[in-house]
């Protein structure tokens, strides 16, 4: 099925399910930034809408409504998506708005939801920058999620390399798998080669070029996230 028929087949079974203000909030706020988000990040990442729900309905602190514009949620995970747009959420915000989004962001937080945000900017110009990010997100979800799309497989231990290379900013050293996972130097070093192989990583040599001694991520490792 192509994304045209997905999308319109994902946007009326959510409007079937709903009544009232709920479907009102979907026909009104499922606009640019949210079909953008689905046409650019989603669906070249997960190539279906399973368990996504747009226009997504939560109580404040306050007993209030309040609409996300996405959560994915499943058994194991609940993950909200907010896609901001530089006006509204920056230039056209006063210091009380901007408190309470960061009470809402930190209320949902409490209440077993991952928040995770997007500019808009880059859903429209680099989406290929939020396909990565995302990724890295539900990477951390991936054993628990039997719908995970068919991406490049790695063990637990090979992606916490990759996120803790990540962190790092630099090329990896055995010594800072052994560190961060408490492993033997064989097992660390046998790690990263077997992330060389799948094209994660590439060898370094010291400054005598004749012994590896470190390795330097290269962009094909956030598929394995």
């Amino acid at each position: 099925m192509d994304f045209e028929s997905a999308h319109r087949l994902f946007l009326d079974q959510h409007l079937n399910g709903r009544t009232g203000e709920r479907r009102d909030r979907l026909q009104r706020g499922h606009r640019e930034a949210e079909q953008l988000f689905c046409r650019n990040v989603w669906w070249p990442l997960r190539h279906n809408f399973d368990c996504l729900h747009p226009e997504y309905e939560v109580t404040d602190w306050r007993g209030l409504r309040y609409f996300c514009d996405f959560a994915w949620i499943t058994p194991h995970v609940m993950l909200v998506i907010e896609i901001k747009g530089f006006g509204p959420h920056v230039q056209d915000m006063d210091r009380r708005k901007f408190c309470r989004e960061m009470n809402r962001e930190t209320f949902l937080t409490a209440m077993g939801f991952q928040v995770i945000s997007f500019a808009y900017d880059d859903v429209a110009q680099h989406p290929e920058l939020c396909v990565t990010l995302l990724r890295m997100v539900l990477g951390r979800y991936a054993a628990l999620d039997p719908a995970r799309s068919s991406s490049p497989k790695a063990t637990i231990a090979e992606r916490e390399i990759i996120r803790l290379a990540c962190t790092l900013g630099r090329a990896i050293r055995p010594i800072d798998v052994v560190r961060h996972l408490g492993l033997d130097r064989r097992t660390a070093t046998d790690l990263l080669q077997n992330l060389c192989k799948k094209q994660a990583f590439e060898e370094q040599t010291g400054a005598s070029g004749k012994r590896i001694v470190k390795y330097a991520m290269k962009n094909a490792s956030s598929a394995y996230l």
